[in-house]
């Protein structure tokens, strides 16, 4: 049996990795600046997160929901703590796409309405229902276009309005940062204004910090730079460092009833473990503020070129957009340089590095990329 041939892959096989360094087959050393698509939150094979899960493997490492999980209990009150949202619940699930699709039905079942409204070049995941509110045709098989989704422009408030005047709108939902589509940030004044709009027309304002919370941008959440409370986010990515784990966070005027929602392996054991180990290191080594003053240092140090068109993002959520294809300039940082970055669409070069990365390794790849797009 040979793997279903979906994913381009680069002729790198890695085998170990420490912080923000990557070693291969090969003993090649490689700078991490994409974190495994902003997975790494605290960097790989942190001392305390091994630590973590190996203690608990000894322990026991699964069992159902169907019995209590004192580390449930523990995580639930550290994320409130940390995000400032303890009156808030949450649910764990598995992954950012679950997280979302969790939100979509929490939304529903609360407003008993059954349309949501999203955005263009927005990504929320691959499951049924998130990937029906993400705008990207290619990956929106016939059976997934049965939801009723209905996209508008990011930052025009108007058009959010028109959709909810129209009913049957159960929830809004827009990502702190788009990730995917090309780091673009959602204006203060429009979340506000979605804040205010879901109010008036009964429907659920649902923010996607999938990839754009978790510390990266400097707050915990990306859309706290905009001072709103929204009724459901969404977490996934970073929350263990590279464990399968996700979860909501739901407002306190939403009322939970057994069987609602469930899950198999969502909030177990090691993923807990991990999850909690994850916030200890972002506390202790005070992660939320290095994301954003790393972040920054690197946008005000890249240079001026005629190549780049636009540089966008927060903290360590960054992307630059050229006006050409970033496929060869992508490829010398790997091959040339030994770099990890992403992409987003052709023309964009996406950094989503471990939130422990220092000025010194940002200062190499400042040095690698000037001399790449020199060439």
């Amino acid at each position: 049996m040979e793997l279903f041939d979906v994913y381009s892959l680069f002729n790198v096989t890695p085998e170990r990795a420490r912080g923000c360094t990557v070693w291969d087959d090969q003993g090649q050393e490689y700078l991490d600046l994409y974190g495994g698509h902003a997975v790494i939150s605290v960097g790989h094979s942190h001392p305390h997160y091994v630590q973590a899960l190996k203690d608990q493997l000894d322990k026991i490492g699964f069992y159902s929901n169907s019995v209590r999980n004192p580390l449930q209990e523990e995580l639930a009150r550290r994320i409130g703590a940390a995000s400032g949202y303890e009156d808030y619940s949450l649910f764990l699930d598995n992954s950012g796409a679950e997280s979302n699709e969790n939100a979509a039905k929490l939304a529903s079942f609360q407003t008993g309405r059954d349309r949501i409204i999203a955005f263009r070049r927005s990504f929320h995941g691959r499951t049924s229902g998130a990937v029906a509110m993400t705008d990207n045709p290619a990956i929106v098989s016939p059976f997934n276009t049965h939801h009723r989704v209905s996209f508008v422009d990011l930052n025009d408030g108007e058009a959010v309005e028109d959709e909810l005047a129209k009913g049957e709108v159960a929830a809004v939902i827009v990502e702190g940062i788009q990730g995917c589509g090309g780091i673009h940030l959602p204006q203060a004044g429009f979340l506000q204004a979605l804040r205010r709009l879901c109010d008036r027309y009964g429907a659920a304002l649902i923010l996607d910090e999938v990839q754009s919370g978790y510390g990266r941008t400097g707050k915990f959440f990306a859309h706290q730079w905009a001072g709103i409370r929204p009724d459901i986010i969404t977490m996934g990515k970073g929350i263990a460092n590279g464990f399968p784990c996700g979860g909501i966070l739901i407002s306190p005027r939403f009322q939970a009833r057994k069987g609602m929602l469930g899950t198999t392996f969502g909030g177990n054991y090691l993923a807990c473990a991990g999850a909690l180990a994850v916030l200890d290191i972002i506390e202790q080594e005070h992660l939320v503020e290095n994301a954003l003053e790393v972040g920054e240092y690197i946008k005000a140090n890249l240079p001026a070129s005629p190549r780049i068109r636009e540089v966008r993002g927060k903290g360590l959520m960054l992307g630059i957009e050229f006006n050409e294809s970033v496929a060869p300039l992508r490829q010398a940082l790997l091959y040339d340089k030994h770099i990890f970055t992403g992409v987003a669409g052709q023309n964009m070069i996406r950094l989503l590095a471990p939130l422990c990365l220092m000025k010194a390794e940002a200062d190499r790849f400042l040095e690698a990329f000037n001399e790449v797009i020199a060439q």
